[in-house]
């Protein structure tokens, strides 16, 4: 019986593309199962490729901006606008992502998001009135400290001098904002979990690390945004670092919040909806997903974890594909199945010299092995 399927899986970070997995896993599967009718529909749930993949949801044109990186190095990035609809969209990860930037060469003390608010000012320019922003994949960990500045707010010290540095941030006393505080009317970011700014589950504890945060650096993340959410929560009721998403991008999601007047919003949720999702699922047999690191980050709100609750609730079956799974019984709760390429297959060296062929063959073994439900 040939089934029909929907392959959904996000990017393999560092190795493959949303688009490449996808691709890999369907060679796989028809090697095992050529009868089968896939349907390939590549995933961001606001990380890298969000850009690529939701504007061409939107069918928005490409354009260049020339903006800084996290390290205040030119570059050019690439942004999409919808000019019916006036809708841009923007990753921030192309601005200030951590892919940029030459492995351990800069400590996030150092770097910041000047760059994505020079990418936002480029879309304002062109008139777009509602933006969409996906924010992972950052290099930073300021809060949105340099895109702030970028759009015009000051951060002033008792003695109304301005600070030039996000470690300077607890000698905060007020925020200035620009005269346009809001670029655009609607703004909504896509976030790809669901932490609070700080504390043990906060930006710099959690990601903090694989971005080159040291522990001994977490005392002085957390003093200086500390103090930055304690005057923005004075200065703008409603505002709360605890909200969850916050700790997004480190922290680009409070401060989204705060120097944009952004909605924070699941990005899996966003992608489901401009991919008409559900309607699209309830139309197959089985539904096919995966990742890099199928882990405890795949429970809290990362997209490939969200599609596998979400076929559970439909009542479809889900497999997850990754390259190691490092959560076996919480991650397989989710799933009908999880597999990984590690160490089950090959070696972390080999899986991550030819990813693609791994992950092709860990498709076709599942194909050969997998029994469909008794629907009778």
């Amino acid at each position: 019986m040939s089934l029909r399927i929907l392959i959904i899986p996000d990017k393999f970070k560092g190795t493959l593309t949303t688009n490449a997995a996808a691709t890999a896993i369907a060679t796989g599967w028809r090697q095992a199962r050529p009868d089968d009718d896939l349907e390939l529909v590549p995933m961001s749930d606001g990380g890298d490729g969000f850009g690529a993949i939701l504007s061409g949801q939107l069918h928005a044109g490409e354009h260049t901006a020339h903006v800084v990186d996290a390290a205040h190095r030119p570059h050019d990035a690439r942004w999409w606008y919808e000019p019916t609809n006036r809708t841009a969209v923007v990753e921030s990860a192309r601005a200030i992502g951590l892919a940029l930037l030459p492995p351990k060469q800069f400590h996030p003390f150092q770097l910041d998001t000047r760059g994505l608010g020079e990418l936002l000012l480029a879309a304002a320019a062109a008139g777009a009135r509602r933006c969409l922003i996906g924010i992972g994949g950052s290099a930073t960990n300021d809060a949105g400290f340099g895109m702030a500045r970028a759009l015009g707010w000051r951060f002033l010290d008792r003695d109304d001098r301005d600070l030039e540095t996000w470690t300077e941030l607890h000698r905060l006393a007020r925020l200035q904002p620009p005269r346009r505080r809001r670029l655009f009317p609607t703004a909504i970011v896509a976030v790809d979990v669901q932490n609070p700014l700080l504390g043990p589950r906060g930006c710099s504890r959690i990601y903090g690390p694989q971005k080159g945060l040291r522990s001994e650096d977490f005392p002085v993340a957390e003093k200086n945004l500390r103090q930055l959410a304690r005057i923005a929560e004075a200065q703008f009721p409603g505002l709360s670092a605890k909200e969850p998403g916050t700790g997004a991008a480190g922290g680009l999601g409070f401060g989204l919040r705060l120097f944009l007047g952004a909605k924070l919003q699941p990005g899996f949720a966003l992608f489901a909806r401009h991919a008409d999702l559900v309607r699209r699922l309830r139309k197959v047999d089985l539904v096919l997903t995966g990742e890099g690191a199928l882990d405890k980050s795949t429970l809290m709100g990362k997209g490939v974890g969200e599609l596998g609750r979400l076929c559970q609730r439909l009542g479809i079956p889900c497999l997850a594909l990754g390259g190691v799974l490092t959560e076996p019984r919480a991650v397989k709760q989710l799933f009908t199945d999880a597999r990984a390429i590690t160490p089950h297959l090959t070696t972390t060296e080999n899986a991550l010299a030819q990813p693609a062929h791994w992950l092709t063959r860990l498709a076709e073994i599942t194909a050969a092995e997998y029994v469909p439900p008794d629907r009778g």
